[in-house]
């Protein structure tokens, strides 16, 4: 499964031209010129990185990222920004930027940032949990090396609560996260998946009555 890339660029000729290069590496991209649509697109879709402007329309993308990183959203991402004061650099890294970028972008040495960031992550290609490995990329779990009937919403929430490092993880940032708008995202659908996961972590998932979940295992 292909690294999914959300950008949110506000001039539509980068845009686009960023979008371009990363497909062609592989990346599947989806894109945003303002940050109300991007901040829609991460209640509708996971993503494995985030790359944001910071001066755009309505509001910067350091207010973005932060309500991002307030419910809980955890996926790394590049600043690619025209500022170049000490300010705006601290204030990103401040807000929860992962790595900060300025313009003009040089394509190659963002290619070589976005690959050198996602091998720092949590979603590094396998993580051992136990006698189990997650497989980050294809979103698989595996027993000893043989692929378990796991479906993909369950890998998905089994990655939120990883990322979350034993943080509450609320039920409603798992619903947006999980079902793409308009989808039936009900509470028994959400105890479908935690039930699912249970059978293989039985003691790993702790319910936090009247807010949401959280991983109690140690972090692998």
């Amino acid at each position: 499964m292909a690294t999914k890339i959300l950008l949110l660029e506000d001039d539509r000729l980068f845009n686009e031209t960023l979008q371009d290069f990363l497909e062609e590496e592989g990346f599947t991209v989806h894109t945003a010129l303002d940050p109300y649509s991007a901040l829609e697109l991460t209640y509708e879709q996971l993503y494995d990185l985030y790359l944001f402007d910071v001066n755009l329309p309505y509001e910067n993308g350091f207010d973005l990222l932060k309500k991002l990183r307030d419910s809980g959203d955890l996926t790394p991402v590049i600043f690619l920004t025209s500022r170049d004061d000490k300010a705006s650099l601290t204030q990103g890294f401040e807000t929860g930027a992962d790595d900060y970028m300025r313009k003009p972008i040089d394509l190659d040495e963002l290619l070589l940032r976005i690959q050198a960031l996602l091998r720092r992550q949590v979603r590094k290609e396998r993580v051992v949990i136990g006698e189990y490995t997650l497989d980050m990329v294809s979103k698989t779990l595996y027993l000893h090396d043989e692929a378990l009937d796991v479906t993909q919403k369950a890998v998905e929430l089994l990655v939120l609560l990883l990322q979350a490092g034993g943080e509450v993880v609320s039920s409603d940032m798992i619903k947006n996260r999980l079902w793409a708008a308009g989808q039936n995202a009900s509470d028994g659908s959400l105890r479908v998946y935690i039930t699912q996961l249970k059978k293989y972590f039985p003691q790993a998932i702790s319910n936090v009555r009247g807010i949401g979940y959280k991983w109690v295992m140690d972090q692998p």
